[in-house]
C-alpha cells in the first residue's frame, strides 16, 4: 500500500513542485549543501528517480529557477512601465514591486539579491545583462532625457541607486533590519531616490 502511494506522489510530481522546494532549500541551506537527496527528502520521495525524469541536476534546477524569475520580473516592468508615462514614476513602481516580493515571496529576492550566482551559474547571462535590467537601464536613460535623474552615465546612476535599494532589502532578508521590507519602503526610496534626481527636492512620495 505504501509503495502505491509513493508511485502516485512520484507520478503527480511536476517540474514546478520540484523547483519551489529546490528554490526554498538552496536559500536557505545554500546550493552547495543541497543534494538532490534533500529536495527528494523534502518532497516526501522515497528516493531522487523521480527528481532525475524533470532534471539531469541540481544546475539545471537552479538555471531554470533564475530564468524563470528573471523572466517574470521583466514581464512585471513592462507592466509598470504601461501604467506609469514618467521615469521616476516607472522606478518608484519598480522599487515597490522589489520590497513586495521582499515581504511576501523571501525566497525569490534571496535567489535574486543573496546568492552569489556566478559560482554556481558560471554560465549564465550575468543579472545586468538580463532583459530585466536592461528594461530598468532604459528607463534611467529616459530620466536623464527627461531631466529627472541627473545627466551621468546611466550604469553609474544604476549602481548607485540600486546600491541603495537591494542594501536596504538585503539587510531585511538578512534578519539585520528586524522589520518587514514595506516599513522600510518610503525611506528607501527618498534616499535613493535623492542621490540620482536632478533636483533632490522632486522626489516622488
Amino acid at each position: 500500500m505504501d509503495q502505491d502511494k509513493d508511485s502516485n506522489q512520484a507520478n503527480e510530481l511536476t517540474a514546478n513542485d520540484i523547483l519551489l522546494v529546490a528554490l526554498e532549500l538552496f536559500t536557505r541551506k545554500g546550493y552547495y549543501k543541497t543534494a538532490l537527496t534533500d529536495i527528494a527528502a523534502a518532497l516526501a520521495l522515497p528516493d531522487t528517480r523521480p527528481v532525475y525524469q524533470h532534471f539531469n541536476d541540481k544546475q539545471s534546477m537552479a538555471v531554470q529557477l533564475y530564468d524563470t524569475i528573471l523572466d517574470s520580473l521583466s514581464v512585471s516592468i513592462d507592466e509598470i512601465r504601461r501604467k506609469n508615462e514618467k521615469p521616476s514614476e516607472q522606478l518608484r513602481g519598480i522599487v515597490d514591486l522589489l520590497f513586495s516580493l521582499t515581504d511576501e515571496a523571501p525566497a525569490v529576492m534571496r535567489f535574486l539579491c543573496v546568492l552569489k550566482h556566478d559560482e554556481f551559474l558560471p554560465e549564465i547571462t550575468p543579472l545586468h545583462q538580463t532583459a530585466a535590467f536592461v528594461k530598468i537601464n532604459k528607463i534611467i536613460q529616459a530620466g536623464i532625457k527627461a531631466g529627472e535623474i541627473r545627466s551621468l552615465d546611466a550604469n553609474l546612476i544604476s549602481a548607485q541607486f540600486f546600491g541603495i535599494i537591494l542594501g536596504t532589502l538585503r539587510a531585511v532578508l538578512n534578519a539585520e533590519l528586524d522589520k518587514k521590507a514595506d516599513v522600510y519602503l518610503s525611506q528607501t526610496w527618498i534616499a535613493a531616490w535623492n542621490v540620482v534626481a536632478k533636483k533632490a527636492s522632486s522626489s516622488i512620495n
